[in-house]
């Protein structure tokens, strides 16, 4: 299924009238970080601000829905935003990390990853990583599996 089949079940069947959603993959590990949703250990994600900026792309928003979408860019669910902060890199709390559900979930595993993916997604985009970096944390709620 693919997110506009899904968005329209969605839609149909909560009665829902909002026509705006955005869909995504989660960063390197599409299918396993939607699994962790799915499974409900995964209710946060971060993203480099910079890359925001670079791509012309509106930040999340309370209130958002956002169809996921696995490696092959099948849906797979549709989360509901619920909070946004941002904050330097170096600020991201253990809460947020957590929240995140990788690995093992501690603030360590979370900076180790992100320092790594965030240094390749800016690369690409001529940006170089630094700690002072603000970093887009987002908070979800899982609204909609098939």
């Amino acid at each position: 299924m693919n997110a506009q089949q899904m968005w329209n079940q969605f839609a149909a069947q909560n009665q829902i009238t909002v026509t705006e959603y955005q869909s995504w993959a989660f960063g390197a590990f599409a299918d396993e970080l939607a699994e962790l949703v799915l499974k409900g250990m995964k209710t946060g994600t971060s993203s480099a601000y910079p890359l925001y900026e670079a791509e012309n792309e509106a930040l999340p928003k309370a209130g958002d829905y956002s169809v996921i979408l696995d490696s092959k860019d099948e849906a797979v669910c549709i989360i509901q935003t619920i909070n946004v902060s941002i904050v330097p890199f170096r600020e991201v709390k253990e809460e947020h990390a957590a929240k995140e559900g990788e690995g093992d979930g501690s603030l360590e595993y979370w900076r180790k990853v992100h320092v790594e993916f965030f240094k390749k997604c800016l690369s690409e985009e001529g940006k170089q990583f630094d700690e002072d970096m603000p970093v887009v944390c987002e908070e979800f709620k899982l609204v909609y599996v098939p």
